[in-house]
Order: structure tokens, then sequence, then C-alpha cells
């Protein structure tokens, strides 16, 4: 039995949609996790104090010997390290024990396809191993790997691999009465979002409303005719027991809130705001609506079509296959 290390970015994470990334990546490391150990560090916050490196204690050796390392997925490469806020709380003076580290489903946020400072080079290049190949979500995180000099193959997210064609095909292609919505909080008040209520309200029995993130209730009650819509609690838990046991339909901002629903064979229309569902949809396939278009989104909710997501099943198994030949 070995000790296995899982950076996990649900800790002290702002979005539940991290909890989601956390339990598939777990079931798909399942393979390893079964026959070893399990250790597990945080991401959004610092993992160790540059003082408990410097002293190498047996506590910290043990973190830093673990024969594998995985970070689970959620986007958290960016371009400049030198932040108030990076996704991965690491710095020059705490990352060592995290070294030799492999990437899980991972993507790159905004910015990726600029200039990465001398800084953030350094450290992901001495952080994320050199040997495997890292599994990332899309194209452009594979070319932001690649001008890092390390290794990359595009699976997709760790949340959309086990959606196989023959799974997509049990997934409503119609209409249900019910549907359950996110919203992604924003300072200001957008007119598309109230143009979103309005037509659920208007073509569902019944509303449920998901806050995926920790302001996305509060986003919810600026707006007008709410008070029908059934508010879910704040926890993937909450939104997992309603998925399962409710005959409904998804629509939203929220990415991993659509793709949580297909996982639970329900119907699901994601409402692109940035680069996570953009870029994942160009190779994917996920039913995607601009929030720019949204005065479309009425005929698609009545309209019949097929969830027919694509993965390279191929490159998910060569990932896990290497696990048998490299050693960290």
């Amino acid at each position: 039995m070995h000790n296995l290390l899982l950076l996990d970015t649900s800790v002290g994470s702002l979005n539940k949609g991290d909890d989601i990334i956390m339990e598939c990546t777990r079931k798909e490391l399942s393979f390893l996790l079964k026959d070893n150990y399990e250790l597990t560090l945080p991401t959004h916050v610092s993992p160790f104090h540059w003082y408990q490196v410097f002293r190498n204690s047996l506590y910290v050796q043990t973190f830093s010997n673990c024969k594998y390392k995985f970070v689970g997925g959620s986007n958290i490469l960016i371009p400049q390290l030198l932040t108030h806020l990076p996704q991965w709380n690491i710095n020059l003076l705490n990352y060592q024990p995290m070294k030799g580290s492999i990437l899980v489903g991972v993507g790159a946020g905004q910015g990726a396809e600029g200039p990465i400072n001398c800084y953030t080079k350094y450290i992901y290049t001495h952080l994320l191993n050199a040997n495997c190949f890292h599994s990332v979500r899309d194209e452009r995180t594979k070319k932001y790997m690649e001008r890092l000099g390390l290794k990359a193959i595009n699976t997709g997210c760790v949340t959309m691999w086990m959606l196989t064609p023959e799974f997509c095909r049990m997934i409503p292609t119609h209409k249900s009465d019910k549907v359950v919505f996110t919203l992604t909080y924003i300072p200001n008040i957008d007119k598309r979002d109230q143009e979103l209520i309005d037509i659920l309200c208007n073509n569902y029995k019944h509303v449920y409303f998901w806050p995926q993130g920790y302001m996305d209730l509060n986003y919810l009650s600026r707006y007008k005719g709410i008070d029908a819509i059934n508010i879910l609690q704040a926890s993937k838990d909450a939104y997992d027991d309603y998925l399962s046991n409710n005959d409904t339909d998804y629509v939203g901002t929220r990415l991993h809130g659509g793709i949580y629903a297909m996982r639970h064979k329900r119907r699901a229309i994601i409402i692109s705001i940035d680069e996570r569902a953009r870029a994942i949809n160009v190779k994917n396939h996920l039913n995607c609506i601009e929030k720019k278009d949204i005065h479309n989104l009425e005929d698609m909710i009545n309209s019949s079509f097929p969830t027919s997501v694509v993965m390279d099943y191929e490159a998910i198994n060569d990932w896990k296959s290497q696990f048998e030949v490299y050693d960290v």
C-alpha cells in the first residue's frame, strides 16, 4: 500500500461546483485510491507555512513522499501567480511538498493565451510532474501546458468522463414539467438574467433554484417574479437529492451544475458566459446557448434534442494507463 496525495480544490472554495469536481475525481481515480492510502491537502488555501517546509518535519515529508499527487480539476492554472488570490495558493516558499503533482481534468483560467511571467513558469515547471502526461479539460489548456514544456492530454473535464454515448441515450429529449436553474453572481443587474427567469417561469410548472456560488442567492433576490421559485439548500448533497428524486430539466449559467444534472440523466441546457463552457463545448458538444442569444432559449426549451456529449475515451484510457508504467 502506497500513500497517494489528492489536492482538493473544494476546500476553501466559494463554489459548490468544486465539490462536484472532487466527487468525480475520486470516482475516476478509484482504480488507484481503492488499494492505497489517500491523503489530502487544500489548493485554495495554503497547505503549509513556509517555516514548516523549511523545517522539513516527518509530517511534511509524508506528503512530499507520496507515490502519486493528483490535482482535482477546477480552473486552477493561471498565467500570473503573482496575484493576491491565486486559484492554487502556492508560492516559492511552500510548493516543495507538492512537487510531482499530476493534473486531472484541469483547466486554465482567463488570460491563459497571454504571456506567462518567469515566476509563474518557474513554479509550475518545478511543481508539476515532467514525466507523466497531465489530463486537461480542453485544447487551450493543453496549449498552455505545452508552452510550459510539459506533456498534456485533452481528456475533457473529469466530471464528463462517465457521459458515454450509451449513458447519454438515457437522458430525456423532451421538456419536463420541472426545471432547476442557476445564475452566476455579478455586481450589477443583467437584463438577460431577468429574461432567463421570465422564460423559465412561463414555460415550467415548477421552478427551482440551486445557489451553486456563495453570492448567487443574493443575486437572484435582485430580480422580479421570483416569489414562486423554490430555493434548494446550497449544498452538493441537496442538489444530488433533488436531481435523484425529480423528473427535471436543468437550465443555467453554472457549467458543473449542468454537467451534474446530466450525470443524473437529466436534460440540461448550459448558458455559456465564459471560456470554460465555450472551450469544452468546442470538442465535447454540450447543449450550450450563448447568454447573448438568450432570446432563443424558449424555442430550445420547447424543442426536442438529444444529449450527445463527445468524449475521447482513448485519450482518457491512455492517461489512466500510464500509472502502470511511470513512477513519480
